[in-house]
């Protein structure tokens, strides 16, 4: 009687560690985090938000410009992959792609953590310029095939 729930027992553990393994395998792809932004926005737009929303809006930008533009030679958008690209997905080459993926991710919250506190400081002219010139940027991401040639 005691053999059923231990063989359950154990075919539930074999289970989890089986799709365990296949997560560790699983393909990683070259740009993750945000990758775009909600709205672009006009001159006048920005002028009628307060700092503290400029503020949010520009790091935001700073976000998908730190995830996207490092990378721009591989991809411009989420989903491709070092297989899809054609890079061997060796142990090397997925220790760099994971050096790589932390170093950004330590680049932005120090930015961030930079930004916090030293941006209010700002004139508010010059943080709606770097907006609109953070969504222009984004922008030509949406180009940058035309860019390609054969």
């Amino acid at each position: 009687m005691k053999t059923k729930p231990t063989l359950l027992s154990i075919i539930f553990l074999l289970m989890i560690s089986f799709s365990f393994a296949q997560k560790k395998n699983a393909p990683v792809n070259i740009i993750s985090g945000k990758v775009n932004i909600s709205k672009y926005h006009s001159h006048d737009e920005l002028n009628r938000m307060t700092k503290g929303e400029l503020l949010t809006l520009y790091i935001e930008r700073i976000e998908v410009i730190v995830n996207i533009l490092p990378n721009i030679a591989f991809a411009t958008k989420p989903g491709v992959t070092m297989g899809s690209l054609g890079i061997p997905e060796t142990k090397e080459n997925k220790k760099a792609l994971e050096a790589n993926r932390e170093a950004s991710v330590n680049y932005f919250d120090s930015t961030v953590e930079f930004q916090t506190s030293i941006l209010p400081y700002s004139d508010t002219r010059d943080l709606i310029a770097a907006i609109l010139f953070y969504e222009e940027t984004l922008k030509s991401l949406h180009t940058y095939n035309d860019y390609k040639t054969d």
